[in-house]
C-alpha cells in the first residue's frame, strides 16, 4: 500500500479528502497530523478513526514532522489557519502555522525526498469586481488583501522556491469556496442551513451581490486525487466548478426553497468588513490536461449539493447542535 500523510486532516476539507481517500481510494495507508486547534475537530473522522492513524501535534514540532515525513510516501497539506476575520483580529497564528509550518514540512520532504501536494486558496488573487467577466488562471498575479490569504500566498512562494531551488517533488492547487458536510456552522451555506433547521431565519450580508464559485468537497477532493495521480510535478492546477455565475442572494434562496421555505424567508445583516465581491476561477488547464470534470456543476448540480449537504446537517444534528447558540451570539454582537 502507499503511505499517505494528510496535515490538518481533521480540518473541514482536510477529513472530507481523508473520507473521501478511504471510500475511493483504498490503495492508501492514511496518516493524519491535526493540531486540534480552531479549525479541527475531531469529530469529523470519528466514524473513520480505527481505519486511520491519527496524530495529534503541531507542524512546528521538527522532530514529529521529520518522523511522519519519513515513514509516509506522499504528503497532502491541508493544514492552515484559514479564517480572514481571525486573521485581522490576531495575524501571528496564521504567520506560525500556516508559513512557519509549511517551511518546516518542506525541510522535511526534501531530506527524505518525498511526494508533496499543496492545498492553496483563490483568496491569494485577491477578488474582482462584479462586472469583470476574467477569471482567476495559474498566471494571475498575486494580491492578497488580508494576513491570511498573505500567509497563504507566502507558503505557495515557498513551495514553488523549493521545488526551483532544491528540487522537490510537488505540485500545488488553488481552490474556490468549498461547501459541504463537516464545514464550522459559522460559514456562509452551513449557517444559512442550521438557522433553517433552528427555526430561525438565514441572514444575508449586505446586499448579497457578492459571488463565490461554489465547489463541493467532494468535486474539490477528486481533482487533488487526480492530480496526484496525473500532475505534472512542479506545476500549479486552478480547481473550480463554473458557479461564479451564482451571488451569495441566489445561494440563500436556493438553500430556503430546498427546505421548504419561501425563496425571500431571510433577513439581511449587516455586510461583513472589507467584503470581497467576487471570485472566479478558471479550471481549464485541470479539465484539459488531466480530464478532470466536477460533479455538482452548473444551477442543477449545485443545487444536488446543496441537497446533498442539507440533508447531512439535517442527519446530523448532534454534530453542530452544541456550536449553535454561541455562533449566532457572537453574529449578534457584530448585527450580523
Amino acid at each position: 500500500m502507499t503511505k499517505m500523510l494528510v496535515t490538518g486532516g481533521a480540518g473541514f476539507i482536510g477529513a472530507n479528502f481523508v473520507h473521501y481517500t478511504l471510500k475511493h481510494k483504498p490503495e492508501y495507508e492514511v496518516t493524519v497530523i491535526d493540531k486540534l486547534t480552531y479549525a479541527g475537530n475531531p469529530d469529523n473522522l470519528a466514524s473513520i478513526l480505527e481505519k486511520i492513524n491519527f496524530v495529534t501535534g503541531d507542524l512546528n514540532d521538527q522532530a514529529l514532522i521529520d518522523k511522519l515525513v519519513s515513514e509516509n510516501d506522499i504528503v497532502v497539506h491541508f493544514a492552515a489557519d484559514t479564517h480572514n476575520d481571525n486573521s485581522l483580529n490576531d495575524p501571528w497564528p496564521f504567520i506560525e502555522n500556516n508559513i512557519l509550518g509549511t517551511y518546516h514540512l518542506l525541510e522535511a520532504v526534501r531530506k527524505h525526498d518525498k511526494r508533496l501536494h499543496h492545498i492553496s486558496t483563490d483568496e491569494v488573487f485577491g477578488d474582482l469586481e462584479l462586472d469583470d467577466p476574467n477569471r482567476f488562471t495559474e498566471t494571475t498575479p498575486y494580491e492578497p488583501s488580508s494576513p491570511y490569504s498573505a500567509s497563504k500566498a507566502s507558503s505557495d512562494h515557498l513551495v514553488r522556491a523549493w521545488i526551483r531551488s532544491f528540487g522537490i517533488k510537488a505540485t500545488i492547487s488553488n481552490c474556490s469556496n468549498n461547501y459541504g458536510p463537516y464545514q464550522h456552522i459559522e460559514k456562509f451555506i452551513p449557517r444559512q442551513i442550521t438557522n433553517i433547521l433552528s427555526d430561525i431565519k438565514p441572514k444575508l450580508y449586505g446586499t448579497g451581490e457578492q459571488v463565490r464559485d461554489w465547489i463541493h468537497v467532494d468535486d474539490h477532493n477528486s481533482a487533488v486525487h487526480l492530480i496526484l495521480e496525473q500532475g505534472k510535478l512542479g506545476d500549479t492546477y486552478i480547481i473550480g466548478a463554473d458557479n461564479d455565475h451564482v451571488n451569495n442572494k441566489a445561494v440563500i434562496e436556493m438553500i430556503c426553497e430546498l427546505m421548504g421555505k419561501g425563496h425571500d424567508w431571510y433577513e439581511h445583516v449587516n455586510d461583513r468588513p472589507g467584503h470581497d465581491m467576487r471570485y472566479a476561477m478558471d479550471s481549464s488547464k485541470l479539465r484539459r490536461e488531466l480530464g478532470w470534470q466536477p460533479q455538482y456543476t452548473d444551477q442543477n448540480g449545485m443545487e444536488n449539493g446543496l441537497k446533498q449537504t442539507i440533508q447531512w446537517y439535517t442527519d446530523n444534528e448532534e454534530w453542530w447542535q452544541a456550536e449553535k447558540a454561541k455562533v449566532e451570539a457572537k453574529y449578534a454582537e457584530q448585527g450580523q
